[in-house]
């Protein structure tokens, strides 16, 4: 704005004004402003006074949003203007050239349509005395205002030229308060000041706030500037060095490996935290000499962060008919895992972005559990990755070691994660029931997080210490048990069970999977060797006894580098093992069938037990012999199981006159009740109706029946519970040749798991009571 040598002018003002309202300027007296109109009140109001003398009235509305505001909305002092020069623009719009020429004061509102018409009184200032006072102030504002112009851009010089020359006291107010930064409130404020004494102590209050903010904005400006210099000048040096070496023929190799380091952060995919920490370390290394011992180690760290698969995952193969054929080529049975395995790639078929199930598949040894997650891992199209974790006792092997430890590295799971390349691998745990735990942590509990569906999108390495998303990553476990894995890493697996096999399974595995297998193996060909299905059968029976394939798979083996080594000497043509050659290839027979022997005397019962191996029949053996009251339980009996025995006797004694036993015989006789494979620990409620059965056979003179075999627990009422462990100890019973077995009433639904084959060569018999049991098993004397 600039200030207008206004001579008296003999300006006879109106008592009656158009009134313009602006948004965000304020025109003092004497000043010339450009004014831009673009209402349609505003531009009528324009058009209007644009003849004649050109007076109107502008004043501040108090609210700048608002579009049409009204009498009330105005402030009530304004400033009386004329228009100077005025340009119409194409967009309906008038360009206004106009000079302030005094203050004026609203009274009453005359009109408000086309726009508002106001009836006014000009405000006389009052003249100030120029005392040493008032000339003091004036000097140290023009001062101030010196220092803002050379501190602000936004000021023009020439302004404090034209301040120095105004005498008047409240123009020199005005002129500085128009050509200041200030809000449109603070400008409202001096232009409503009529007296000019104070109209100057305000424009120095405002111009000293003011001078403090350009102040420090010229502080924070050089210091910016200094900050920008020294990079600059580091820039330029580099640069110059980077020149001189080239001209010399030699490679920056430190500025090469941080470049690299530079790019491979941006193309790794890796999460915005993860880019934030690896770009804050190699800021940090390019700081450092080579020669640094921490140069190195920050160069591992990212090392690890670049080469971790963030974004790179594979395909999954989701051809459901594919992925059943790939299973049933790699496995026998197993039907439950199987569809389990299809059901999961339907799922995925219908939801792309489901989380990946955490299964946990449970057996006795050599049933084909981890070579499953690799058939699993085969189907879906995936990488597979291995991990055991049986026996390790330190959460730093899970978990990672923190940088701060010499040699420190990632955990196991972010290892495999790198080794397999890609983000949702099928990753196996194996033997998650054989972890430790010592002063070093629990491994267990590192799994927690890992093997939670719900938490391993943001899974944290110690060494890595940024989130890594394992959420698409579907992991599965193994164990031959439960009872050890702790009960929270238990509840965030789906268990799946692989029971033992049936003999004739095992002939279908045998001859599907094992015997091509250890012809490759052995350096044969399938024309080479023929065992026969007798023969299978017998190896089955006479030379292993497991609930897997893994004993029978070694002495098949133990076959054919017999064979192999025929063929080595020089032998030609075709060599057919069948089940009389097996004596000299394998030695004697190792497995008899001892039921009808055991069983052969009174006072022995067979029961079914579960071991971690599968099933197992159980001898029960009861004798007496003079003495009084006295029970002997041998066999390495676990506290149940001798709980047990004690129940069973007492059952016998309270019915021993309905059992046609001598009521005293306790009184005359010592019972001495042994388990064999006497160094083996046994356990469990479930060899009480077999004790019992032993029991009243020792003392009734009954043989239990050889194919016979029971399992169950018993109350003192004589009353028959279900037990666990039912489809393994059926197995176990149909290879020892059984063909009946008692079981609980209770335990009739357990029978759904049982393979259709085998149901058919057993009978079962359902009992409540212990009494409808010896009617079963016991022979008549």
């Amino acid at each position: 704005m600039d200030e207008v040598g206004l001579a008296k002018i003999d300006l006879k003002i109106p008592t009656e004004l158009p009134i313009l309202p602006l948004r965000d300027t304020v025109v003092f007296p004497g000043m010339i402003a450009p004014i831009t109109v673009g209402r349609p009140s505003s531009v009528k109001l324009i058009d209007d006074v644009s003849v004649g003398e050109k007076l109107f009235g502008m004043i501040l509305q108090k609210e700048k949003e608002k579009e049409e505001p009204g009498f009330e909305d105005l402030y009530t002092v304004g400033t009386l203007s004329r228009v100077i020069k005025m340009f119409k623009m194409p967009t309906n719009t008038i360009q206004l050239l106009v000079q302030g020429l005094a203050r004026i004061e609203l009274r009453t509102v005359i009109q408000i349509q086309p726009y508002i018409k106001a009836s006014i009184i000009p405000i006389v200032e009052q003249r100030e005395e120029k005392t040493p006072e008032i000339e003091a102030r004036m000097r140290n504002l023009i001062s101030q205002f010196q220092k803002a112009v050379s501190l602000s851009p936004r000021i023009p010089e020439e302004s404090y030229i034209t301040a120095m020359n105004i005498e008047d006291t409240g123009r020199l107010a005005d002129f500085i308060a128009a050509n200041l930064p200030l809000s449109t409130k603070d400008k409202q404020e001096i232009l409503g000041t009529p007296n000019p004494k104070e109209r100057l102590e305000k424009a120095a209050s405002f111009l000293s706030k003011e001078l403090e903010v350009l102040e420090l904005e010229s502080r924070i400006q050089q210091e910016t500037k200094s900050k920008l210099d020294k990079a600059q000048r580091e820039y330029f040096l580099r640069q110059q060095l980077e020149s001189i070496k080239k001209e010399l023929g030699e490679k920056d190799e430190h500025a090469i490996e941080i470049k690299e380091l530079k790019k491979k952060i941006e193309e790794s995919g890796m999460s915005e935290e993860a880019e934030k920490e690896a770009n804050r370390e190699l800021d940090r290394l390019n700081k450092l000499p080579p020669q640094a011992a921490e140069y190195h180690v920050i160069r591992t760290y990212l090392d690890w962060l670049v080469s971790l698969p963030w974004k790179k995952s594979t395909q999954d193969r989701l051809d459901i008919e594919r992925a059943a054929k790939i299973l049933d080529e790699d496995h026998h049975d197993l039907e439950k895992v199987k569809d389990r395995i299809v059901e999961f790639l339907a799922v995925r078929k219908l939801k792309k972005n489901t989380k990946g199930p955490i299964l946990c598949f449970v057996g006795p040894p050599g049933v084909g559990k981890t070579s499953l997650g690799q058939s699993i891992a085969r189907a879906l199209g995936r990488k597979f990755i291995r991990m055991s974790v049986g026996g390790i006792r330190d959460e730093a092997e899970m978990r990672g070691h923190r940088r701060t430890y010499i040699g420190a590295l990632p955990g196991r799971i972010i290892q495999g994660i790198r080794r397999a390349g890609t983000n949702n691998p099928v990753f196996m745990l194996d033997e998650v029931d054989k972890i430790g735990v010592d002063f070093r942590g629990d491994p267990a509990s590192a799994l927690l997080e890992v093997l939670d569906p719900e938490q391993n999108y943001s899974f944290s390495d110690n060494y890595l210490d940024v989130p890594f998303d394992l959420s698409k990553v579907m992991f599965i476990t193994t164990a031959n048990i439960l009872d050890t894995i702790p009960p929270a890493l238990r509840d965030r697996m789906e268990v799946l069970e692989l029971p033992g096999y049936t003999e004739e399974e095992k002939l279908i595995i045998a001859k599907r999977f094992l015997l091509p297998r250890q012809i490759k193996e052995n350096g044969l060909k399938p024309q080479n060797v023929k065992i026969t299905d007798s023969a299978i059968r017998t190896i089955i029976r006479g030379y292993t006894r497991e609930a897997g394939v893994r004993n029978l798979e070694r002495e098949i083996a133990n076959i054919l580098r017999k064979v192999a080594k025929e063929i080595a000497k020089g032998k030609k043509g075709s060599f057919k093992i069948d089940k009389k050659d097996l004596h000299s290839s394998l030695g004697p027979v190792k497995f008899f069938s001892e039921v009808a022997e055991r069983t052969s005397e009174a006072g022995v019962a067979t029961g079914l037990a579960w071991t971690p191996q599968g099933g197992e029949i159980l001898f029960i053996e009861a004798t007496k012999m003079s003495g009084k009251k006295n029970l002997t339980l041998t066999g390495q009996l676990g506290q149940t199981m001798q709980e047990s025995a004690k129940a069973a006797l007492s059952y016998v004694r309270s019915k021993a006159s309905q059992l046609n036993i001598d009521e005293n015989f306790f009184e005359k006789y010592d019972i001495h009740i042994h388990v064999p494979q006497g160094a083996v620990p046994k356990d469990g409620p479930s060899a009480g109706v077999a004790i019992a059965t032993a029991l009243v056979s020792l003392l009734t003179g009954r043989l239990v029946r050889y194919d016979v075999a029971m399992t169950g627990e018993i109350t003192l009422r004589g009353r028959v519970l279900p037990v666990g462990g039912i489809k393994e100890k059926v197995l176990a019973a149909s290879r020892a040749g059984i063909k009946e077995v008692i079981l609980s009433e209770k335990n009739r639904k357990d029978l759904e798991e049982i393979p259709p084959h085998v149901k058919k060569k057993l009978k079962f018999i359902f009992v409540n009571h212990l009494d409808e049991i010896f009617f079963h098993a016991l022979q008549k004397k």
